[in-house]
């Protein structure tokens, strides 16, 4: 089992690229359904899609490398992302670093030093606290039977300067058993919550199902909040769910949905309280084509993602509204 899932612990845009690439659903999925999908409800107030340029990293049509997993910094200095979700040690996945400009420019600074990059295959999702406290997933030490890192995929540590060192598994993340893989995470600008998908894989390595979760920071270690089920009860459907991105004060929560039969899009989902359950989402409607991994602004008021241009590279967009409702 566990070997298998080591050939798997990819980000979750290359398990659905493989799905969707075998013509939807594999066999045994909870994806068959023949039915045509109903068009979902929508939401408009976000416009203006537009490609972000990382200077020294891509062109301006955006064809020199793939661009991720866009992570936006809480203080909206940094642009954290990974490259392309391949995860193998010939071609690994890492993260790297670029410095605003302004809202649709970066400046490239290269990979994250330190021990962010050092697992060989698959470092990727990035995210960060208000403290600079960075977290990323990384299969470095899933199968590592007997050790802190067994079943862990969510690492953080300090980032300053373009270093994050040490990096440690966070305390209390690690899937409970082998075959649920915990992925695309994000943690809160206040550092105290943490929103996280975890999948299901069968035998063969073919991810079944995801379930989209909430842990709270209680005495230094994260606890699978009691009430994450109730919180997240709109946003688990039948569907794939994750890349969690939520704003600063957690009212307003963005993922990503696949159905398998047309693709991935971008929902959004809000609430009156953080002790309250998300209402139900709805997809953005001016973000379209095979986009993924939202990240909203520290201002609210732009959303970046990463998307796949006419020339099959993934480029970073972002589109944006004038107020906050």
């Amino acid at each position: 089992m566990t070997a298998r899932l080591n050939l798997t612990l990819v980000a979750a845009t290359a398990v659905i690229q493989l799905l969707l690439g075998a013509g939807g659903a594999q066999a045994g999925s909870a994806y068959d359904s023949k039915s045509k999908p109903a068009r979902p409800p929508v939401f408009t107030d976000f416009g203006n899609p537009e490609m972000v340029q990382i200077l020294g990293y891509d062109d301006n049509e955006g064809n020199s490398n793939d661009a991720m997993e866009p992570f936006i910094s809480r203080d909206g200095n940094f642009l954290f992302f990974n490259n392309l979700n391949t995860g193998t040690t010939a071609n690994p996945t890492n993260l790297f670093w670029a410095t605003r400009k302004d809202d649709v420019t970066f400046q490239y600074q290269g990979e994250i030093g330190g021990e962010a990059n050092s697992s060989g295959s698959l470092d990727a999702v990035p995210s960060m606290d208000s403290n600079g406290n960075f977290y990323f997933i990384t299969t470095r030490s899933y199968g590592d039977v007997g050790t802190p890192g067994y079943l862990s995929t969510i690492y953080s540590g300090p980032f300053a300067a373009g270093t994050a060192t040490p990096v440690n598994p966070v305390p209390g993340a690690a899937a409970p058993k082998p075959g649920l893989v915990n992925f695309d995470e994000e943690i809160s600008a206040d550092g105290n919550t943490l929103y996280f998908t975890q999948g299901n894989f069968n035998f063969f390595g073919t991810l079944t199902s995801t379930t989209m979760m909430v842990a709270t920071l209680q005495g230094g270690n994260f606890v699978v909040d009691p009430n994450s089920a109730k919180i997240m009860k709109t946003i688990n459907d039948k569907y794939l769910n994750y890349a969690a991105d939520t704003s600063a004060d957690e009212l307003e929560f963005f993922f990503t949905r696949t159905n398998l039969k047309v693709g991935p899009a971008i929902y959004m989902a809000t609430r009156k309280s953080t002790s309250k359950p998300f209402g139900a989402p709805k997809k953005i409607d001016a973000i379209t084509g095979f986009a993924e991994a939202p990240s909203i602004s520290p201002d609210d008021l732009s959303l970046y993602y990463h998307v796949k241009n006419p020339s099959g590279v993934f480029v970073i967009n972002r589109v944006t509204r004038t107020v906050k409702p």
